[in-house]
């Protein structure tokens, strides 16, 4: 991983013995995650290997490397722990993509377009499987906790295909979802940077709150990145979660509103329709999100997060480490305008 996916993710290192060592760590990941997908059967291992060998931020990874910090980094189980978290990731993602009939995933054609929606799937099972079987080496516990991150996983992802229930706040459910989806993992990824890096109980507990809400804030700013960026900063083309009728946070704000100027009523006008495919309205929709009450209320609501975050990390000793992780806090706050 070079100097600009790590400045890409956030990260602000202050120490370059930490960066050194966090990038020592995700070296060691990618070498591993390469001859975990290795199968006896050539088609299974060109399938699993497809998106890591796609690249991404190696996001959880890297909150294992920087957990660890608060230990020994160096220690055996560190590595190990990160491509556990990253092929749990990665197994994620070829079934949200069948789920999703995404085409493209991470610049290259999605494992289910490449191949089938069944193969896609069995792929993903197999990855989850990998990563059962490193994590079996991890220890009981890590069994435990990895199999209980999958289900919360799993969970999100039911509560997102079913929707809000009678009677629930759509974006109360909206974040529950992200909780459950996305902060579930980044959660356990920073608690297995502290539990293998040796890190105080205290220490592991406060890395594990801190990357459930870095996980939320983390997600909610990429959903606002699809509405407000110009260019493909967000990694898709702007406006696709709209186009696709994702009702991300400032759309549920959005619909939520009450305010009654007329910029405010056409755009509850165009997203109550549901997916806006003509070309025209989605334009429209963009421009009128952009300069929305929910759009900003939709951006003191990931800084309320990042902050949430930030405010995690006070049991854990002012160090460089501490200051790259809150480096994310400020980069997360930031990077929506």
């Amino acid at each position: 991983m070079g100097a600009e996916d790590l400045t890409s993710i956030g990260v602000d290192f202050v120490d370059p013995e930490v960066e050194a060592s966090a990038r020592a760590v995700l070296a060691a990941v990618e070498d591993e995650l390469r001859t975990c997908v290795t199968s006896a059967d050539p088609m299974i291992t060109e399938a699993a290997r497809h998106l890591v060998e796609a690249g991404g931020k190696r996001f959880r990874p890297l909150l294992v490397a920087l957990g660890a910090q608060f230990g020994d980094p160096t220690a055996r189980m560190v590595v190990p722990a990160a491509v556990v978290m990253e092929l749990t990731h990665l197994a994620t993602l070829y079934h949200d993509d069948v789920m999703d009939e995404a085409p493209v995933r991470r610049g290259v054609r999605s494992a289910n377009s490449r191949w089938t929606n069944s193969v896609a799937i069995l792929v993903g099972d197999y990855l989850f499987a990998r990563a059962a079987d490193l994590a079996a080496d991890l220890g009981t516990d890590a069994v435990r906790l990895q199999a209980r991150t999958f289900a919360r996983l799993v969970h999100g992802q039911i509560a997102e295909t079913v929707g809000p229930r009678d009677g629930v706040e759509p974006v109360a459910h909206y974040l529950d979802v992200l909780a459950e989806k996305t902060g579930s993992l980044i959660a356990t990824s920073a608690r297995f940077g502290g539990m293998f890096g040796g890190a105080t109980p205290e220490q592991t507990e406060a890395l594990s709150r801190y990357g459930e809400k870095m996980g939320i804030a983390f997600q909610l700013s990429d959903d606002l990145l699809d509405i407000a960026s110009e260019s493909e900063q967000s990694g898709k083309t702007p406006g696709t979660d709209l186009r696709e009728g994702v009702p991300t946070l400032p759309v549920l704000y959005a619909l939520a509103s009450d305010d009654t100027d007329a910029a405010a009523t056409r755009l509850r006008e165009i997203l109550a329709a549901g997916p806006v495919t003509d070309d025209d309205l989605h334009a429209e929709a963009l421009v009128l999100l952009r300069e929305s009450a929910a759009m900003k209320r939709a951006r003191e609501t990931v800084r309320s997060y990042a902050e949430e975050a930030r405010e995690r990390l006070a049991p854990l000793p002012a160090n460089p480490t501490r200051a790259a992780l809150e480096s994310l806090c400020d980069f997360i706050a930031d990077r929506t305008g």
